[in-house]
């Protein structure tokens, strides 16, 4: 069976070059997923940086290019994959479209700004080209047996969700908000299958990369023609010497804890300190093995280009999405 030609634009770290990361799981990059699917074939990488190019083909032995249309017109790829900064984003993806490129991945978040965003989503018109947002916590292991355990209510209803983003010392709360709360964002609403709302923000400004902001929100689920709304507070900060990534979620009989390096399960007990109470006891549930979040992902890419009908698990709607709410956020900040 003839192999899926796969294409990359943007050959830094995301592409490939975290695989070199001694304790990330594996693959943990574009071409490492690539390379590691029997279905796939690298044909060839593209940037705009000269010394990128030339570790890229010492690397993985395939011909690179200064120029996407020449690399798209040679390798005519099934795929192309595109990692390169978000204000570029629109850019390759018209190209892709206008080279009929069936499936394209493009790297998180999906614009730098709401309008690219919608023009990202307008290029799928009629259903092609089928861009996957590559928000890969839907993609991962312990992200999935998460939903089960939310869709399934084995805790009881959800009643609230708190999360938290420290992603360095000195770095901006907006680049933190920006570039990682995009992950944050999409996975609260992937796992609650609702949209979030910004209501408020609290603390530091966003342009301050000192101290921290609150995030006040909602989120809004239509079942069976009722609105249910869960309350979400999510906290940003800098100062901390740190990285964290999680959420909780608050349920009738328990919580759930996920995140970086973080999976618990709490369930409601008999209380052993007080008489006619109810207690949290941690349970022995555990997310054990790799994830498999940028394999998976990729697994979903290929499957795209097997059936042009099919629906990605994070496709460019959910995409916009995101950045329709950090744009609300920011927009919210303007005003007061």
């Amino acid at each position: 069976m003839e192999k899926i030609k796969t294409a990359i634009v943007g050959l830094g770290r995301i592409a490939s070059l975290l695989e070199e990361d001694t304790l990330r799981e594996k693959p943990c990059t574009h071409v490492g997923a690539i390379t590691a699917n029997d279905e796939c074939l690298l044909a060839a990488g593209c940037d705009l940086d000269e010394k990128r190019r030339i570790t890229f083909a010492e690397k993985w032995k395939v011909p690179v290019f200064a120029d996407a249309a020449e690399m798209l017109n040679i390798h005519k790829p099934q795929i192309l994959v595109i990692a390169t900064h978000p204000d570029s984003h629109y850019y390759y993806c018209r190209l892709g479209a206008q080279k009929n490129i069936p499936v394209i991945i493009c790297e998180k978040p999906l614009a730098d700004n709401i309008r690219e965003a919608k023009k990202i989503v307008d290029l799928t018109e009629g259903g092609k080209p089928i861009i996957i947002t590559n928000h890969e916590r839907r993609y991962s292991g312990d992200y999935i047996l998460t939903k089960d355990i939310l869709d399934k209510e084995k805790l009881g209803k959800l009643l609230g969700v708190r999360a938290c983003l420290y992603m360095g010392v000195n770095r901006r709360l907006i680049d933190q908000f920006w570039h990682d709360g995009t992950h944050l964002i999409d996975v609260i609403m992937y796992l609650t299958n609702s949209i979030l709302k910004h209501r408020r923000s609290l603390g530091a400004k966003m342009t301050a990369n000192t101290g921290t902001t609150w995030l006040e929100g909602e989120l809004k689920n239509k079942n069976c023609g009722v609105i249910n709304s869960i309350p979400v507070f999510i906290e940003i900060g800098s100062g901390r010497d740190h990285l964290v990534f999680e959420i909780e979620f608050s349920c009738e009989k328990g919580r759930l804890r996920i995140g970086n390096g973080v999976f618990e399960v709490w369930q409601s007990v008999p209380s052993p300190y007080a008489e006619n109470f109810r207690s949290l006891e941690k349970t022995d549930e555990v997310f054990k093995g790799a994830t498999g979040y940028f394999s998976n992902m990729l697994k979903d890419a290929v499957a795209c280009v097997k059936d042009p009908q099919r629906k990605p698990i994070s496709g460019v709607i959910d995409g916009l999405r995101v950045i329709e709410y950090l744009n609300n956020v920011m927009k919210w900040r303007k005003k007061t």
